[in-house]
């Protein structure tokens, strides 16, 4: 009964530990580096980002789990409203084995196709890992910005080429807000529940060597577990 309180219990920190995760955690490829990240409060999803206001321009990498492995993620800014009809997306998605980022005007729920965007979008790519996609972009903003209404989401189809609309569930319809620019440390959101911003971490290149440990400790109580059952 020891062990098997002992299994249980380190279960329950492997558990914690995957849920624990933040933005400032993540590890991003290629060594690069944002000033900021946020967490964003809807879709399990995050946006590291830099603005040099100089050259309004803005450098995200965005991070969510797509709603299945064959599905697609979208980060937008609206120039308008906080809302997906009139969004200038990024969206990413799987083609032909290959992770593929496109830009797509999103002004309408019926028709979703690629679409030249109101910005310059120059550094695109997109990458898919451990359950996660990932698009990077450099965006040309106005001069003098300061704020973006900012609108991300996730999708479980794509059907030849082109993404499928997502669920309507209160995280996907809540899956919008504002993005101040100027401010660093916390940063509001016109979401129901704020995110939360910080410095975006150093550059890694290995793992996470913590969550390695303790995957390796589970897997071997877990066999140790059914050796302790089955066979003594």
């Amino acid at each position: 009964m020891a062990f098997m309180i002992l299994v249980f219990a380190v279960l329950l920190l492997q558990i914690h530990h995957s849920h624990s995760l933040t933005c400032s955690s993540q590890k991003l490829t290629g060594n690069r580096v944002y000033d900021n990240c946020n967490d964003l409060p809807h879709l399990s999803s995050y946006l590291h980002w830099s603005y040099d206001s100089s050259k309004s321009s803005l450098k995200i990498a965005f991070l969510a789990p797509p709603a299945k492995s064959d599905g697609w993620i979208s980060w937008a800014i609206n120039p308008t409203k906080p809302g997906m009809i009139g969004s200038q997306a990024l969206i990413a998605y799987n083609v032909d084995g290959n992770m593929t980022v496109k830009t797509f005007d999103l002004n309408s729920y019926k028709q979703i196709v690629p679409s030249k965007i109101a910005y310059e979008v120059s550094d695109m790519e997109a990458e898919y890992s451990g359950g996660t996609m990932t698009i990077f972009a450099t965006i040309a903003l106005p001069a003098n910005t300061t704020t973006i209404n900012q609108v991300w989401q996730v999708g479980g189809i794509v059907v030849n080429g082109i993404p499928i609309a997502h669920a309507m569930l209160p995280d996907n319809l809540n899956s919008k807000g504002t993005l101040d620019l100027t401010v660093k440390g916390n940063n509001n959101n016109t979401s129901s529940t704020s995110s939360t911003s910080s410095p975006s971490p150093q550059p890694h290149n290995g793992g996470d060597s913590t969550h390695g440990k303790i995957n390796g400790i589970t897997i071997f109580l877990i066999f140790a577990c059914f050796w302790h059952l089955f066979v003594c």
